[in-house]
């Protein structure tokens, strides 16, 4: 028995032997299937790195190119450089006066279907979108007073009406605040939401714009009806559209826009979802009557509108209800005409209908239709004539310029000369000056 166990197993060794060196070599030809499709992968995976499919990856690619170290050692310079880059970008279109409407009012269009749980946009696109609606609605209410927002929400096919229109920015942010209120779900429907945004304003005066803001996120939309009907009513009704997308371009709101005189953009990422918005927060230009409608088709005269000042209550007077919330408060303001009681200005009187406003918000109004011009970038210092300190905060100016590439309109020593007074200013106080007193400090206009 041994020894025929010992030949057998002899026999079944050689035989395994055979058979391993027939697997061995299966074994090969499989690695080498593998190495051969693994290297297509690997390739496959370096072209979907270079075509960047998301739009996070632009975030993070090859960032560390743009940025130089300063003669320190120090990164400080080229990130001071990257942000005023993007602070003085907006600045650069031409200050012409242009006939503007100061008086607006603004349906807020939120796209809440399914399609905004998607992650292309950290951390997804409706908390993305949710955020930066509220900043949208503090720096809209801060360039536009008197004018009054109101927020629209489509989802499961059908509009719902988030938050009333009002001027006051507190009420407007109280209404998107809440989260779980406003989860999506569902298809959006474009028409719906048209409908009742017109229908909100159907009731304004002739010398108030009438603008809706669409953020869309969907590639669809659910509707009972044909939209170009609605979209000849918004026509009809001087109602401008502006559509924000976040997937990709559609054909029906590239055509609202453009029928309506709107603007239209799709978000690249989440920087470009934010200039896309804040570019809508200038009041939109009037657009020109056409010559050939008659004889006097030119654009008319601005007609007189009546506006009332109210009268500021204090702390210390006597409850009274108000007309807006009958509610019974001490603090408010008095209607001029009628003597009713209000919260918050500016805003309509329930009572007589007067428009009542306070005249530093009037006045704040106004740098829209007279803008500051914009400031020339001084490449070079002419000696001796060249201010050592800026006309506005007085710093001192960098004397070492930067070394790294300026786009356009941004000067190498973060210096910029008003072309009227001729007084010099820094990167900050460019765009301070612009953005918040509306007023050059040397000259005055």
């Amino acid at each position: 028995m041994p020894p025929r166990r010992i030949a057998a197993d002899s026999g079944s060794e050689d035989s395994m032997s055979d058979d391993a060196e027939f697997i061995d070599d299966g074994k090969s030809k499989k690695t080498r299937t593998k190495t051969a499709s693994g290297k297509k992968k690997r390739d496959k995976g370096k072209g979907k790195a270079t075509e960047q499919s998301y739009a996070w990856e632009a975030t993070y690619t090859r960032s560390w190119d743009t940025v130089r170290e300063d003669e320190s050692g120090s990164l400080q310079g080229a990130v001071d450089e990257l942000l005023a880059r993007g602070r003085r970008r907006r600045l650069l279109f031409p200050s012409t006066a242009i006939r503007r409407t100061i008086i607006r009012h603004l349906i807020l269009v939120l796209d809440l279907s399914a399609s905004m749980m998607d992650r292309d946009m950290r951390p997804t696109r409706f908390d993305l979108v949710l955020e930066y609606s509220r900043a949208f609605i503090v720096e809209w209410f801060d360039q536009n007073p008197l004018g009054q927002i109101g927020v629209v929400g489509m989802r499961a096919g059908v509009a719902e009406r988030i938050g009333e229109m009002s001027g006051n920015p507190q009420d407007v942010l109280k209404a998107i605040q809440d989260r779980h209120r406003l989860e999506p779900t569902g298809e959006p429907s474009l028409q719906n939401a048209v409908e009742m945004a017109r229908g909100s304003m159907s009731h304004l005066p002739t010398h108030s714009s009438r603008e809706i803001i669409i953020i869309f996120g969907s590639l669809t939309t659910n509707d009972p009806g044909n939209i170009h009907d609605t979209l000849d009513a918004c026509v009809k009704d001087k109602i401008r559209i502006a559509v924000v997308a976040l997937a990709a371009e559609m054909k029906i709101c590239r055509e609202m826009c453009d029928k309506t005189g709107g603007q239209f953009g799709v978000a690249m990422n989440e920087g470009h979802l934010k200039d896309l918005l804040f570019e809508l927060i200038p009041p939109p230009a009037q657009r020109a009557l056409s010559r050939a409608a008659g004889a006097g088709a030119s654009n008319p005269a601005a007609d007189l509108m009546m506006m009332g000042f109210p009268t500021r209550l204090p702390e210390t007077s006597a409850p009274a209800l108000c007309v807006c919330h009958s509610e019974l408060k001490s603090e408010g303001f008095l209607c001029p005409r009628c003597a009713a009681k209000v919260c918050d200005v500016p805003t309509d009187c329930d009572i007589c209908g007067l428009m009542i406003v306070s005249s530093p918000h009037l006045a704040r109004s106004y740098h829209h239709l007279f803008p500051v011009k914009p400031y020339q970038a001084v490449k070079e210092a002419n000696g001796a004539s060249a201010s050592a300190n800026c006309h506005g905060c007085a710093v001192p100016f960098s004397k070492t310029p930067i070394t790294a590439v300026l786009s356009d309109g941004m000067s190498p020593l973060g210096r910029y000369k008003c072309l009227e007074c001729k007084n010099d200013f820094c990167t900050d106080c460019d765009v301070f000056v612009h953005d918040v007193v509306h007023c050059c400090p040397g000259c005055g206009r």
